[in-house]
């Protein structure tokens, strides 16, 4: 069912992958509302048995609060933000992307171990990205987390379902989809547009406090 929640969801994830990277104070903060809110949804059963609240509106509460927090982080520490950004799109792609063709032959500790390793290179790999090359990480992760919203790979569903279940498998997706793929590639290449041809400078100029932090060179990384 397309509800007005996973419509908002969507007009987020298309913002995140097409401009996302161009206005960059703002897609981080939204990343890490939109990660903390996450995290306060799975949070809410735990809390569930020790406040005496209404289980929606303690979910609500969950959501709003996560996301508050979530998103100061993120502007408070956008620096920092971009690495941890970068460490969990790469180690996602070490994970599901990059991981089953080495373990596809191995089995039980072996195939276990390979995945491990290629998720922790993965995040490795990510993190160094986002503190050496910070306007291409951005590019890359807001893309992805956009393309993953607006393609409806991930979903409230899916977070209501891992809530439930105390797990993260609802909230995995296939990256080789067609959906998300089309949308990863077209808004990489959209924000990439948008850095050559001068746009980003247009952007920044007219969005009150886009000048405080913006990736506009990869060797100012942390500028």
């Amino acid at each position: 069912m397309f509800t007005p929640l996973n419509a908002g969801v969507v007009v987020a994830g298309l913002l995140l992958a097409f401009v996302g990277a161009a206005v960059s104070v703002y897609a981080v903060s939204l990343t890490g509302f939109l990660i903390g809110a996450g995290a306060g949804y799975l949070a809410v059963p735990n809390l569930a048995g020790l406040i005496a609240v209404d289980g929606l509106a303690l979910s609500a509460a969950g959501v709003l609060l996560g996301g508050a927090i979530g998103g100061f982080l993120a502007y408070a520490g956008l620096s920092f933000a971009v690495l941890a950004i970068g460490g969990v799109v790469g180690g996602f792609a070490g994970r599901f992307a990059v991981g089953p063709f080495y373990a596809a032959d191995a089995a039980g500790i072996e195939g276990t171990a390979l995945l491990v390793g290629a998720t922790l290179a993965g995040v490795a790999v990510g993190a160094l990205f986002g503190f050496v090359l910070t306007r291409t990480t951005l590019v890359v992760s807001t893309a992805f987390i956009g393309a993953a919203l607006a393609s409806r790979s991930l979903t409230p569903a899916s977070f209501a379902t891992a809530a439930e279940e105390l797990t993260v498998e609802p909230l995995l997706f296939d990256p080789t989809a067609i959906p998300f793929l089309a949308l990863f590639v077209l808004g990489g290449l959209s924000q990439l547009g948008l850095f050559k041809f001068g746009y980003v400078t247009k952007l920044v100029g007219l969005l009150p406090g886009a000048r405080r932090w913006t990736a506009g060179d990869d060797e100012g990384a942390s500028s």
